[in-house]
This record gives C-alpha cells, sequence and structure tokens, in this order.
C-alpha cells in the first residue's frame, strides 16, 4: 500500500473567491478598495452604492473639482464594470446620447452605433447643461433599461446605473431638470467640500506626478457585474416591519401636508425609500431593516421630489432644513 501525501502549493495557483458570507463584507471591500484612490465624501459613497444594488440612479450636486469623475472610474474599476461619460453641453443631440443608424458603404445597408449610454456606469456630467429633448432621451433609458431607435428596442446591460451631476452655483446657460426626470432618480446627494483633514490627505495623494491610470489598475476588483444584480436580488429579502412600512408612508405622505411645500413626493419616493432601506440594512449586516436606516435615507430619497411654496422661497427656507423638520414631527415606531 504505497499512500502519497500531496502538499499543498506554497502559492495560490487562482485568485482566491469572492467572499460569499455577507453583503457586509462586499460592501466593506468596495469601500476599502475605493478608499485607496478616493478620499472621504463618505455620503457620496453610501448613497451611490445603495442605488447601485438597489437598481436606482443618482443626482449629485456639487461644486466643480470634487473628484467626482474619479470616484466613477475608481468604482467601475473595483467593481469590475464599464464606465462611460457624457459631458452634457447646449447643443447635445438625443442621438449623441443613444447612438443612432448609420449606413454602412460595405453591406449597402443601415447597422445601429450604440452611443456612450451602452456602458454601465454612466457619469452625466452637468446634465442641466442640456435642453428638454436631450433630458427626455434619458427617461425611457433610465426607466426602461433600453434604447429605442428607430421602432428597435436596444437592452442595456446590467447593473445600470447612471450618475447625474449638476452645478448649484452657475445658473447662466442651464436648464431646469423636468419634475418628470427628477422623480427617475432615487437619490440626490448634496456634496460639499471635504474636511480639512481630507483636503489635505488629497493634496498629499494626488499632487504627485503620476500617472492616473496607473493608479486605478492598481485597485482589486472585488466583484463582477453578474454577482451585482445577484446581491441586489438577495436585498430584497430583508423584512420590514408593518411598522416601518407605515412610518415610510407617513413620511410621504407628510410631503404633500406640509405648508411649506407647493407640491409633495410622488409615490415612488416610497418605493426608493423601502428599496433603499433594505440595502442599507443589508450593507450593515442586517437582515431586517430599523427606523435608523429610513432617517438615514429620507433626506436623498425626498429632497428632489418636493417643491417649495413660493412664500417658503421669499422668506429663504431651504429644503433640507424643512425636511428635517418634518421628519421630526412624525413619531418614529418601537419595533
Amino acid at each position: 500500500m504505497n499512500d502519497e501525501l500531496s502538499l499543498p502549493p506554497t502559492e495560490p495557483v487562482a485568485e482566491a473567491p469572492l467572499p460569499s458570507n455577507s453583503t457586509r463584507e462586499l460592501f466593506d471591500r468596495i469601500v476599502q478598495q475605493v478608499s485607496r484612490i478616493f478620499v472621504g465624501q463618505d455620503e457620496l459613497v453610501l448613497g451611490t452604492l445603495v442605488a447601485l444594488f438597489s437598481n436606482g440612479h443618482v443626482l449629485i450636486e456639487s461644486v466643480p473639482g470634487l473628484g467626482k469623475t474619479l470616484f466613477v472610474r475608481a468604482l467601475g474599476r473595483v467593481l469590475g464594470c464599464q464606465f462611460g461619460r457624457i459631458q452634457f453641453t447646449p447643443d447635445l443631440m438625443p442621438s449623441d446620447i443613444t447612438g443612432a443608424p448609420i449606413f454602412d458603404m460595405r453591406t449597402q445597408e443601415f447597422r445601429f452605433r450604440p452611443g456612450p449610454v451602452f456602458t454601465q456606469l454612466l457619469l452625466a456630467d452637468e446634465i442641466n447643461r442640456s435642453p428638454a429633448k436631450t433630458h427626455a432621451a434619458l427617461l425611457e433609458i433610465m426607466q426602461e433599461r433600453r434604447v429605442t431607435v428607430e421602432g428597435v428596442g436596444h437592452r442595456l446591460q446590467r447593473p445600470f446605473l447612471v450618475l447625474a451631476t449638476q452645478n448649484p452655483i452657475e445658473s447662466e446657460g442651464t436648464y431646469n431638470l423636468p419634475e418628470a426626470q427628477l422623480d427617475r432618480f432615487m437619490f440626490k446627494l448634496v456634496i460639499n467640500y471635504p474636511s480639512a483633514e481630507e483636503e489635505a490627505a488629497v493634496l498629499a495623494m494626488h499632487s504627485l506626478q503620476t500617472d492616473l491610470d496607473e493608479r486605478l489598475s492598481q485597485l482589486d476588483t472585488v466583484t463582477q457585474p453578474e454577482q451585482i444584480v445577484e446581491v441586489g436580488l438577495r436585498c430584497a429579502d430583508v423584512l420590514v416591519d408593518p411598522k416601518l412600512i407605515q412610518y415610510v408612508n407617513t413620511l410621504v405622505r407628510r410631503t404633500r401636508e406640509w405648508p411649506q411645500f407647493h407640491l409633495g413626493a410622488s409615490t415612488r419616493a416610497g418605493l426608493a425609500l423601502m428599496q433603499g432601506v433594505r440595502t442599507l440594512a443589508a450593507f450593515r449586516g442586517r437582515d431586517y431593516a430599523v427606523p435608523d436606516d429610513v432617517v438615514e435615507l429620507a433626506l436623498p430619497a425626498l429632497r428632489h421630489r418636493v417643491i417649495l411654496s413660493a412664500e417658503a422661497e421669499v422668506e429663504g427656507h431651504s429644503v433640507d432644513q424643512l425636511l428635517q423638520d418634518m421628519i421630526r414631527s412624525v413619531e418614529v415606531p418601537r419595533l
């Protein structure tokens, strides 16, 4: 009887498999990798990831120069997703986004040339600089995840996340986004300047004369598009107590009754908040949601879906402050 012992190899022969024990571990790994090149802005990172795993989109309001493009590129590298960017300008046409048929001289027939929207992480930079007809081109794309050109539908690869940015300072040459399109965004994130410590870290990290593409290539890819879709479906299994559902419903309906709001939030706001709460609970390592999850996501989910009354605008009220007052007026359920 000749038994031989097989010794394990001294070096791994393949890349270690991705962790499958918890959504929280995956979330922590994504954040850890992104933070290697993108400093701070925790609200932006968390809100974007919650929207991505909840099948939503994000509207970002911030001044230029805070690293939004760098963040999306780093996120695409870490998630293993394709990245695309569209710079919105006043002369941008819908076909510049969706693509259009072109005549192929070789085959003597038209064929569809996909536009830059055929990606997975799409940065729509300064979206409010284009007219309404260009905004409308994104409506079907954001809601249906497909492009229809010449009566033919073209499916987009999932996951598909639109991160649209707008500058709150400059108003010259900009167009207000239609309410119908604003409602398509799951969250609106307002990004401010980093803290003194974070800005000092940015200066130390990115003032070196190094190639950015090379630095991005050093980030580890911790997941793949198929896994993102799968984890997103698992987040739907997070338990939400009926009292918490009623709490979300009361918050949304209260916006329609609040005296300083001319227009309140739609039912889609409640759906976005419910989906986000489930995903956030999974990121926190729980299989059940708590009221703190609702409170944390209420502002991003509601701030772009309400319109101030004329009196509130004249008096200089801010949407965020009024929403915070409204949220405090609703009794938090005991679970």
